[in-house]
């Protein structure tokens, strides 16, 4: 049962609904003056009348009882407020889907032990209910009703069923196999790659800092002369090349623009997971480097990722290599990912004989 919760008390005196009503789709007036809008004829009823009018009213009024004392009712911000002393439940006014004739509304009286039908549904059917809303509107909304749901909202069961339906758990994954299945949803519906443009299908977009040495960079496709095929996707079929002196070129990551907000990012400190894809032609040699730094809203360096120089020899017939770092217990404060890399050849040839990169990615990891 959701607690006590707020409850929708109106005078049983008879009103009438006609051309003096205010308002679109009727109005009726009771004996306080309160405006309550009528439901048209036919209309169905998910919830009890109370607790429709809360989608219309402030939280504060939501959770006042109409005594003075709100026992067990949750406030704006989620918290419990607790009268000062104990107020039996006021009687609830239930209206007919439809009104009467002469536009009467039919009304009954009904006790204050009576409940709404949501009151007596058992916790797994009410997960079940619950599991089909948005996300957003489970911590925002769901949680204010009561105590009953946001005990659900809150707990484990909710987002671990929400999980396996939209494909995020295994069938066989219990609570216990996550400390918070809240945020691992919400991570795990953002989880994309956050760089733009990894394969230069739009040539130089979203690319900043660009440095073009010797004949600069360059857009060819895979395998290129003198190159390989990508081993892992089909679907890359460019890369960046480079040229005979250094080249480089940079990415800056906007956590919060992508979703990650602040609160998150500091409590919970997803990692972060970083891969590069680097490859030479068989026929030069070249260098690459990754740089990767999580930066701070005044662009502060709060950790770093650099990786050696590494040198790909000619002949190398190794194809494409992969490289990855991964963030983990970076403190607070990272609103940002500086991603950059580069190279050049070694042999000095005009150009682009330089090393190749693709499929480069940053991912927040649930």
């Amino acid at each position: 049962m959701c607690g006590q919760g707020p409850v929708l008390t109106l005078h049983s005196q008879r009103s009438r609904v006609g051309p003096r009503a205010k308002g679109r789709g009727g109005v009726r007036r009771a004996r306080a003056g309160k405006r309550f809008p009528l439901r048209s004829a036919g209309q169905p009823s998910l919830l009890a009348p109370a607790l429709e009018n809360r989608a219309e009213q402030s939280c504060d009024s939501l959770c006042r009882a109409e005594e003075g004392g709100a026992s067990g009712c949750l406030g704006p911000e989620g918290e419990e407020h607790l009268g000062r002393r104990s107020v039996a439940p006021s009687p609830l006014i239930a209206a007919s889907p439809a009104p009467g004739r002469h536009g009467r509304i039919r009304r009954t009286r009904v006790s204050g032990s009576a409940r709404s039908v949501h009151d007596d549904l058992p916790d797994p059917v009410l997960i079940q209910i619950l599991a089909s809303l948005p996300a957003t509107e489970l911590v925002h909304i769901c949680r204010l009703v009561c105590l009953q749901w946001k005990a659900l909202v809150d707990g484990a069961a909710l987002w671990v069923f929400k999980c396996q339906q939209e494909g995020l758990a295994r069938e066989d994954q219990v609570e216990e196999d996550r400390e918070n299945w809240m945020l691992f949803y919400f991570l795990s519906k953002r989880k994309r790659n956050l760089l733009k443009n990894v394969f230069g299908e739009d040539d130089f977009e979203a690319w900043e800092e660009v440095e073009n040495g010797g004949d600069g960079w360059k857009v060819e496709e895979i395998p290129g002369d003198n190159g390989f095929d990508f081993p892992e996707d089909e679907n890359v079929k460019k890369y960046f090349v480079t040229s005979y002196e250094w080249c480089r070129k940079a990415q800056v990551i906007n956590l919060q623009a992508e979703g990650y907000w602040e609160e998150m990012m500091d409590t919970l400190q997803p990692s972060i997971v970083v891969k590069d894809w680097y490859s030479s032609r068989s026929d030069a040699g070249c260098l690459y480097e990754l740089c990767v730094k999580l930066l701070s809203e005044n662009d502060d360096v709060l950790a770093e990722y650099r990786s050696d120089t590494v040198a790909l020899p000619a002949g190398r017939e190794s194809g494409w290599s992969e490289i990855s770092h991964t963030f983990t217990n970076y403190g607070p404060g990272v609103r940002f990912i500086r991603f950059e890399h580069g190279g050049q050849d070694t042999v000095y040839w005009k150009g682009w004989f330089g090393v190749r990169v693709t499929n480069s990615s940053v991912m927040v990891n649930p």
